[in-house]
């Protein structure tokens, strides 16, 4: 179990150490404006949608110079930079508006507040009419989008008159029938919005991805770009979207011109964040970006910071999270050149962050490929890996640490890594990792120093096969270390995954010196099952050490 080979999987760089916002929740994340702000734009929708119920859906003016979150938008390709990113936020606010409203309708219907959800379905209707209204007033709109748009007001519409009809009865019986109609009726308004909002957000990012193919500025591009990977960070749905409408295609067009050298840091952070869901993946492979990735990697003359971004795009693409593997065979033709450069990265980093992407990646290359593992050993990875530990400079968070002994872990496997990890003082190394602890009380910072001491255990263990290591481990009080996380739950931080791996260590420890442990800890550490002296453990409160 905990002393195979290590699966646990392993996350995003940026999304563990928050160095940017993630890989990827709600579409709302994108809007970073001040609250009050936020606040004001919201209650101008609210202001302009209670007007349009007024004058029975009437089209509302906009004032020329507004710039708060209406959907006023240019065609022109000189006047998309922020304004098409404005169109994108405004887009997503005002969806987030309907969405809100259908779904408080949902529940009022549940509860029967029949008056409730009457207002709800008026309010819902001038929104989507409104919504429809201005967006088609400033773009030319796909025929299959305007079906959409048809339908979707019809629906309101009548999701208007047949919740009117609910006031004026009390029958039970026709109220429980309409019960039914009006969730069936919503569920499609639901689906018909979330499939028109999507079309109209393609349409948006079609926008900014011809800005990247069209022009010859490396103004307009880079700004494109920079609204593309805002939006990257709006979630999971918004990145298939980005990736369906050609954007990886894009961005690794840039990545191949060398006029556009300054953009390739830009547009391959971009495309790590487009990675993060499959489609992206899939576009990624169809250009042969590892190729591409692996040119930027081992380009001496490339900026640090493009090679970091690279790295982060292979950290991305290799990750475990991600269920398809097809693209996985094409990256084995360029591993050897892709670790080389990553370690070769590891040795020169400048600051942590660089550290980290490259580590990471890294770290999930070891876990699909063995080969991976002993290209690392034959490259002096261990002794590059702990001598980075003793900088602070490039290993100053556990993020980085958890990159760094997720590498030995799966390093430890193979038989040479044991004198390579005595010639560099590495057991010393993995005590101290054992006493990873965390600096605040951010708890994904709790959850690395976690994954930091169970891995540290997991190495041990696995490196204790080699008597010299387990003798070297015991003379450095390994054994009392490994019984305090034992037995108390705050060392651990009420971890199972760290007990289990620290049992394991101390019975390997045990097995070849059972002299090193006290005959109380041998009766319920080391001579019950596992799973019972697991069980011991993980109901103690307080420490017996």
């Amino acid at each position: 179990m905990a002393l195979e080979r290590m699966a646990t999987p392993q996350s995003s760089p940026r999304q563990s150490s928050s160095l940017s916002s993630s890989p990827m929740s709600t579409r709302t994340q994108s809007l970073q404006v001040d609250s009050v702000q936020r606040w004001m734009d919201d209650l101008r929708h609210m202001t302009e949608v209670e007007c349009m119920c007024v004058l029975q859906a009437k089209p509302i003016g906009v004032e020329e110079d507004s710039q708060h979150g209406e959907l006023v938008l240019t065609s022109g390709v000189g006047a998309g930079d922020h304004v098409a990113r404005n169109n994108l936020q405004t887009l997503l606010r005002r969806a987030l508006v309907v969405s809100t409203e259908l779904g408080k309708m949902f529940q009022r219907l549940e509860k029967g507040r029949w008056q409730r959800v009457h207002s709800t379905a008026v309010r819902a209707n001038c929104h989507v009419r409104s919504l429809v209204h201005e967006y088609g007033a400033a773009r030319s709109i796909p025929p299959e989008m305007q079906k959409y748009e048809k339908s979707l007001l019809e629906k309101c519409m009548e999701l208007t008159n047949i919740t009117e009809r609910c006031l004026h009865t009390d029958d039970e019986f026709f109220l429980k029938s309409m019960r039914e109609a009006i969730h069936e009726i919503l569920t499609d308004v639901s689906d018909s919005f979330s499939n028109m909002i999507d079309m109209a957000l393609a349409n948006e990012i079609q926008v900014l991805i011809k800005q990247i193919e069209s022009s010859d500025s490396t103004s307009t591009i880079g700004t494109s770009i920079n609204n593309l990977l805002s939006l990257t960070q709006d979630g999971p749905q918004l990145c298939s979207i980005i990736a369906k409408e050609g954007a990886v295609v894009a961005l690794f067009k840039i990545c191949r011109q060398d006029r556009f050298r300054e953009l390739y840091a830009h547009a391959l952070r971009t495309v790590a964040s487009i990675c993060s869901v499959e489609e992206g993946i899939n576009q990624l492979d169809k250009v042969d970006g590892i190729l591409c990735l692996a040119d930027i990697l081992t380009d001496e003359s490339s900026v640090e910071a493009a090679r970091a971004e690279a790295a982060a795009v292979v950290a991305q693409i290799t990750s475990p999270h991600h269920t398809s593997t097809q693209h996985l065979a094409s990256f084995l033709e360029s591993m050897h050149d892709i670790v080389t450069a990553l370690i070769k990265l590891c040795e020169s980093a400048s600051c942590g962050e660089v550290f980290l992407l490259a580590s990471a990646a890294l770290a999930n290359i070891t876990f699909f490929d063995s080969m991976a593992c002993e290209i690392l050993l034959q490259l002096n990875a261990v002794h590059i890996l702990l001598q980075a530990c003793r900088d602070q400079q490039r290993v100053d968070t556990p993020y980085s640490k958890d990159q760094v002994v997720t590498i030995l872990a799966n390093l430890s496997v193979l038989e040479p890594c044991a004198s390579e990890v005595m010639q560099e003082q590495g057991v010393e190394r993995l005590l101290l990792l054992l006493g990873e602890k965390p600096s605040s009380p951010s708890p994904s910072e709790g959850a690395a120093c976690e994954r930091v001491q169970q891995k540290a255990a997991v190495t041990l263990a696995r490196l204790s096969r080699d008597p010299d290591v387990a003798q070297t481990a015991i003379q450095l009080k390994a054994v009392p270390r490994l019984i305090q996380l034992c037995r108390s739950p705050t060392e651990r931080n009420n971890s199972d995954s760290v007990l289990v791996a620290c049992l394991a260590a101390l019975r390997r420890l045990a097995a070849g010196c059972p002299s090193s442990i006290s005959a109380a800890d041998h009766q319920q550490l080391i001579k019950p099952r596992l799973v019972d002296s697991f069980l011991l453990c993980s109901n103690m409160e307080e420490s017996f050490v």
